[in-house]
């Protein structure tokens, strides 16, 4: 740097001419640099967008992607480019990584944060929409940022969740599967005929439209109560009729219990519950 300064001192009115001719085929290639690692990087930044848009990489990290790729490889074309003018870039390199590792201290945590954000996009956990639980938070997911990922609760609250918190934390996603299981516990009486319910149980099951053939349904016999006998009804159907196949089985089982005379004591289902995402 104190070589390019010098030279510039040398220069006056009076010998400007000789010193700009001289100076003039560095200025070309200075220019030149500049003008063409600029355009490369601009590309570079679009062939990452593609790259990411081809592994389905959430639309949340093209716009990073994109502007860090430019942004990083302009200054690495400024860099060449000065030095190709005679601009000494070690001292300015050496000054850089000093404010980068000072910088790097400071913000310990959003770098963390940072991380988090960039391991969810890349590895791909869940994806925006998807209804998710994270240790005691459950909702729909509405946006991945790189610091933090916002939930939209049942009862319509936004929740942020610090990216750092998700990648540390055990997370369930109900919607990752095209399919999910029911759990259901229908108690009866001692009394009534644990044959003829099962029975029941299976006609409900397989003439309910939101339930799937494949896999097969599962009923039996799951625990001996103090006041009944508890029947598992195990059924599967599509993860956005969760809830709706869950209404209608309880509806259709009590109507049918009803019928065939069988006592109902007590309906629950199985935990863990799967909380329906709001619209």
């Amino acid at each position: 740097m104190n070589s390019f300064l010098n030279e510039l001192k040398q220069w006056s009115f009076a010998n400007f001419p000789e010193k700009f001719a001289a100076a003039l085929p560095k200025l070309i290639v200075f220019i030149v640099v500049i003008a063409v690692g600029f355009w490369l990087s601009k590309l570079a930044g679009k062939l990452m967008v593609k790259i990411l848009k081809s592994k389905n990489v959430d639309k949340s990290m093209h716009r990073f992607v994109n502007r860090s790729t430019v942004i990083f490889l302009r200054i690495i074309v400024a860099v060449v480019a000065l030095e190709q003018v005679g601009f000494n870039v070690n001292s300015f390199i050496t000054a850089l990584g000093a404010a980068g590792i000072t910088a790097g201290l400071g913000l310990q945590n959003s770098i963390a944060q940072l991380a988090g954000g960039i391991q969810i996009l890349f590895n791909k956990p869940f994806k925006s929409g998807d209804f998710v639980e994270i240790e005691n938070v459950s909702g729909k997911v509405r946006e991945i940022r790189f610091m933090y990922t916002t939930l939209v609760t049942n009862d319509n609250k936004l929740v942020v969740v610090p990216n750092q918190k998700i990648t540390t934390s055990t997370l369930t996603n109900y919607t990752a599967r095209d399919k999910i299981r029911l759990d259901l516990t229908y108690s009866i009486s001692y009394d009534d005929d644990v044959e003829k319910t099962k029975k029941v149980l299976k006609q409900v099951v397989e003439s309910e439209p939101l339930l799937l053939k494949e896999p097969k349904h599962t009923i039996g016999v799951s625990k001996h109560g103090a006041s009944g006998v508890d029947l598992a009804c195990f059924v599967w159907c599509k993860s956005e009729n969760y809830w709706p196949a869950y209404f209608s089985m309880q509806e259709k089982v009590k109507l049918a219990f009803d019928k065939n005379g069988i006592h109902l004591s007590l309906i629950h289902i199985s935990e863990p519950t799967r909380p329906e995402p709001i619209s």
